[in-house]
């Protein structure tokens, strides 16, 4: 996210002044410490923690300021944005929050779809903006998709995410994990099947198990809102147009992926996602020249690639009149 901003705020000739997120400000504060050792003129890259209220807010607001670019909650995007709004209208992009369906065609191989499937969601502790979160399986492998998603789930490792042997370690902070148990506990009550995990995992550091839901509907909160946690949706649909209008019924739009042998279904439902970026039999898979960004609730403009570079520069039209020499 950090190199996101600052390569092309910089190769256009800004200055930049940019904020860490207050809960994990050292990776970006070792970034300032190599921007020195490199030999950067002061002042033109200066990167600072704080808090959202405080340091954001003040970011948000200042008149001085002539662009703002944030990655986070559609709520605080929304913050911002006005923030814009009420002081000298400063360009926003905005990468918010998502609710990416993952659809799995039945054509597909099951094998490494269950494996995109499981790492689109759990990649990152499911603290991943653009998360696999909504699983939409077809009827007729629906089952056995269940079975080894939830066979994955229950051999994932968790532990200290510095063992290498661990696949999964704890939640940014004890807010977030309660906010992910607070959810699970809604996917219960709401009537989905718990089919693994769904609590703490041990009594020290902010672990969940990982979780796997089935039997999941639309209109549930672990359906409709952004758990970012390792929590897995698997919801099971039958026919094309029926899986397009729930794929698309979501505030977001940030991304979506398809699994399938048949190239013209993959391009049928490409073009039928409501979404900024599309997978076609991959997930995650970026490239510096594609891209990034959402539709609807997911945010405002684009990162990355030749997009990106317009974020931070004005178009100046001049217009020049050459007078004629007399004769």
């Amino acid at each position: 996210m950090q190199a996101w901003k600052l390569g092309p705020a910089l190769a256009t000739g800004n200055v930049v002044v940019m904020k860490l997120a207050e809960q994990t400000p050292l990776t970006g504060l070792y970034v300032a410490e190599l921007i020195k050792e490199a030999g950067f003129p002061p002042g033109v890259v200066n990167i600072i923690p704080g808090y959202g209220p405080t340091a954001g807010a003040a970011i948000a607001a200042h008149k001085k300021v002539d662009k703002v670019a944030f990655t986070g909650s559609t709520e605080i995007g929304k913050v911002i944005q006005k923030a814009a709004g009420d002081t000298n209208l400063k360009r926003v992009t905005l990468e918010l929050g998502g609710k990416s369906p993952l659809i799995v065609l039945k054509d597909a191989d099951l094998e490494y779809a269950v494996e995109q499937s499981h790492f689109a969601l759990f990649f990152n502790q499911g603290q991943c903006c653009c998360a696999g979160s909504r699983t939409f399986v077809e009827d007729s492998i629906y089952d056995e998709f269940v079975e080894r998603s939830v066979e994955r789930a229950q051999k994932r490792s968790i532990g200290n995410p510095f063992d290498p042997k661990n696949e999964q370690g704890p939640q940014v902070d004890e807010e977030q994990m309660n906010k992910i148990l607070d959810l699970v506990e809604s996917g219960k009550s709401e009537g989905a099947n718990l089919a693994c995990g769904g609590k703490r995992h041990g009594d020290k550091g902010f672990f969940v198990e990982p979780t796997v839901f089935t039997d999941v509907q639309d209109n549930m909160r672990i359906a409709q809102e952004e758990i970012f946690g390792p929590v897995q949706q698997l919801m099971k649909f039958s026919d094309m147009d029926e899986l397009y209008h729930r794929a698309n019924n979501s505030i977001y739009g940030l991304a979506a992926s398809v699994f399938t042998k048949d190239i013209d279904r993959a391009m049928m439902v490409s073009q039928a996602m409501q979404a900024g970026t599309v997978w076609v039999n991959c997930f995650d898979d970026f490239s510096a020249a594609a891209p990034f960004g959402g539709y609807k609730m997911s945010g405002i403009g684009r990162e990355k690639g030749e997009y990106a570079l317009d974020n931070y520069t004005e178009v100046k039209a001049v217009t020049i009149k050459i007078p004629q020499k007399n004769s």
